[in-house]
């Protein structure tokens, strides 16, 4: 007889009535301590019921939403100081010989201000990095990149991009080698690279010297060798790959220059 038959037929024989299940669950019942509830029923206790987790989880969102409400309020802070206008400030510019008064942002990079407000557009933007030259103006006697340049920074300065460079119909001489030598294919940097060579020019004739400048020492003008065309012409960069002709084009009217001298 199995042990299971033999509590229930033993069972069946006592005194209570009811199932033998019933009455071992009577017994293992009461031997158990009496179950209470949680005083602080909600996350974070041992016993948890729907009630408490509803309510915890409604405590958490709360205060979730809570926390958010100050980046929503900078955020909108920002929006509102993003449509307010900025205050122009005044800059004193001469643009290719022609004297200009203007109130710009003071954020405006020259570039920006070449191109958007004065209409030059002969000057590329390129990567806006200072990375490829085809921004190369003429500042103040120096070639700079005018995307990297705030417009204020040029206070009273002389600026002369591409478009001053022709003396009406008669072309500069290094535009004029630059056609006859085909320094260029696309023609999108060849404003910068133009710009670049005419600055070039005059930094040889002071006797500035390059990287690649052999005698440091040598007074007077600087011998414009091709390692010095190819070192001094290295921030104007050409996608076309229009080089042989821009370095043919730069000997030409370095000839033509020292001659002039």
């Amino acid at each position: 007889m199995s042990d299971d038959f033999e509590i229930a037929r033993q069972g069946s024989k006592g005194k209570k009535n009811g199932a033998p299940c019933d009455r071992q669950d009577n017994e293992v019942a009461a031997t158990q301590e009496p179950w209470t509830p949680a005083s602080n029923n909600a996350i974070g206790t041992e016993a948890i019921s729907r009630r408490g987790f509803l309510q915890g989880t409604a405590l958490l969102a709360g205060g979730l939403a809570a926390t958010t409400v100050p980046g929503s309020a900078a955020h909108a802070q920002e929006q509102r100081r993003a449509v307010e206008p900025v205050r122009k400030l005044p800059l004193s510019l001469t643009i290719n010989g022609e004297h200009k008064e203007l109130q710009v942002d003071p954020r405006i990079s020259l570039l920006d201000l070449l191109r958007e407000q004065l209409e030059l557009t002969g000057t590329k933007k390129g990567c806006d990095h200072g990375q490829c030259g085809a921004c190369t103006v003429i500042a103040g006697g120096r070639r700079i990149n005018s995307c990297l340049s705030l417009a204020l920074v040029h206070d009273g300065d002389s600026i002369t991009t591409v478009e001053g460079l022709a003396k009406g119909d008669a072309l500069h001489p290094v535009q004029t080698a630059f056609l006859e030598n085909d320094g260029y294919q696309c023609g999108y940097c060849t404003p910068g690279q133009i710009c670049s060579a005419v600055a070039l020019l005059d930094e040889v004739k002071k006797g500035e010297p390059s990287y690649v400048t052999e005698n440091l020492q040598h007074p007077g003008p600087v011998e414009l060798s091709v390692e010095e065309i190819k070192e001094r012409m290295s921030g104007n960069l050409c996608r076309c790959g229009a080089y042989p002709g821009i370095v043919a084009a730069v000997q030409q009217a370095y000839r033509e220059h020292s001659q002039q001298s």
